[in-house]
C-alpha cells in the first residue's frame, strides 16, 4: 500500500493529500498556530498513519481513510512558506486543486469552532497565503478551526499582538476546549472524504 501510494503511475483522482499547518519544532509544538498539526496528529493517530516518510519537505504518510488512499502531510517549512512544500507534494503525485484539504487555525472563529469551505481568499492566514501564491489557485478545501482573538488595548501594536498570540500556548481552560475540538475535525475530514463537501459543511458548520 504505501509504495502504491507514494509512487502512483499518472493521475489519481482518488489519492488525496491532507494537509495540516503548523510550525516544526518543540518550542512550537503547543502554540494556538500549531493547530493543524494538532489535527493532523489526531487523524493519522486515529487511523493508524505512521509519519514515517519525509519528502517534499514535509513529513507524511500514506494510509486508506473513507476508503480513499490519502497522504496525511506536515509541512516542515515553517507556516510563511507553507506553499513550498505543498506545491512540491502536489507535483510529486500529479495532484490537481480539487485534491487538496489543508486543516489550520483561524482568528477569525471563536474558539473551538469548525467550518469547511471550498476556496475563498486566504483571510490574512500566512499560511494559506502561500498555498495559494505557490500553486497558482485557491480552489482547495480548506477545514478552519477557531482560536479566537486577543483582547487588546487601545495602545496595543494590533500586528504584534496578533503574532505573540498564535505563538503562544492555549491556556488551561481553552487546552480543554481544543481536545474536545479535535476529534470533531478528525470526522470532517473524514465525512468530506466520504461523502464530499457539502455533507461535511452541512454537519460541521454550526
Amino acid at each position: 500500500m504505501p509504495s502504491e501510494v507514494s509512487n502512483p503511475r499518472g493521475p489519481s483522482r482518488q489519492l488525496k493529500i491532507v494537509v495540516g499547518l503548523g510550525n516544526p519544532g518543540f518550542l512550537y509544538a503547543r502554540n494556538r498556530h500549531n493547530l493543524g498539526f494538532m489535527c493532523v496528529n489526531y487523524l493519522a493517530r486515529e487511523k493508524r498513519i505512521p509519519f514515517d516518510r519525509k519528502q517534499a519537505h514535509a513529513r507524511t504518510g500514506a494510509g486508506i481513510i473513507a476508503g480513499r488512499r490519502v497522504i496525511l502531510a506536515k509541512p516542515q517549512t515553517f507556516m510563511n512558506a507553507s506553499g513550498e512544500s505543498v506545491s512540491a507534494l502536489m507535483k510529486k503525485f500529479n495532484l490537481g486543486p480539487e485534491d487538496l484539504i489543508v486543516i489550520h487555525d483561524d482568528l477569525d472563529l471563536p474558539l473551538g469552532k469548525i467550518r469547511l469551505r471550498l476556496g475563498g481568499s486566504s483571510g490574512g492566514h500566512k499560511g494559506i497565503e502561500s498555498i495559494i501564491m505557490r500553486t497558482g489557485s485557491p480552489e482547495f478545501y480548506r477545514v478552519r478551526v477557531g482560536i479566537g482573538r486577543p483582547q487588546l488595548s487601545e495602545n496595543e501594536d494590533k500586528e504584534n499582538a496578533i503574532v505573540s498570540y498564535v505563538l503562544s500556548d492555549f491556556t488551561p481552560e481553552e487546552k480543554k476546549v481544543i481536545d474536545a475540538t479535535i476529534p470533531r475535525v478528525a470526522e470532517a475530514v473524514t465525512c468530506l472524504l466520504a461523502e464530499g463537501i457539502t455533507a461535511a459543511m452541512n454537519r460541521y458548520n454550526r
